[in-house]
């Protein structure tokens, strides 16, 4: 029987016609569950990050990234991020409506 992991936390901190920002915040070894993005989106990293990503399939992607790193993806990606470090991780996520 797998293991329940401890759910990230997140805060939406705007959402208007145009933009939902949110933050996101890891304790080691939190996930945010399987989702399927809608819109666009770029996250930037608060602190470093330890990204260890689920994807359909059963592949695994890991990223190590710092503090302040920005990255987009398009509409429709689906995975389950977890925080595959030691310390806990928080990042903000805008979504383009």
């Amino acid at each position: 029987m797998a293991t329940e992991r401890e759910k990230a936390t997140h805060e939406v901190l705007i959402d208007d016609e145009r933009v939902r920002v949110t933050r996101w915040d890891f304790a080691p070894g939190a996930e945010t569950g399987w989702h399927r993005h809608g819109m666009d989106y770029v996250i930037t990293t608060l602190t470093p990050c330890a990204f260890h990503l689920e994807m359909p399939g059963g592949e695994a992607v890991h990223n190590n990234l710092e503090a302040g790193i920005c990255y987009r993806r398009d509409e429709g990606v689906e995975h389950n991020v977890i925080n595959g470090g030691d310390k806990p991780m928080s990042f903000v996520e805008v979504e383009l409506k």
